[in-house]
């Protein structure tokens, strides 16, 4: 379960005041622990991996929204 650990370290870091290169490594951080993730629970199919895909996907949703920046530019 040190893929929770990690989930729940990503989950708390704060997103404030990072530059542009750093939320592109959060961005595939995300990426990579929901995966990892998601193959463990297609075998043990316990909730609380769900409920940390979930977090962790929307906080990455997050994170690619402030990196496209505003459309009508």
């Amino acid at each position: 379960m040190d893929l929770l650990l990690k989930a729940e370290e990503f989950e708390k870091r704060p997103m404030s005041h990072m530059s542009t290169s750093d939320r592109v490594e959060a961005s595939r951080e995300a990426k990579q622990l929901v995966l990892a993730i998601n193959e463990i629970y297609k075998k043990t199919k316990d909730s609380k991996l769900m409920d940390a895909m979930k977090r962790i996907t929307v906080k990455k949703r997050k994170i690619e929204k402030r990196l496209k920046g505003n459309p009508l530019v």
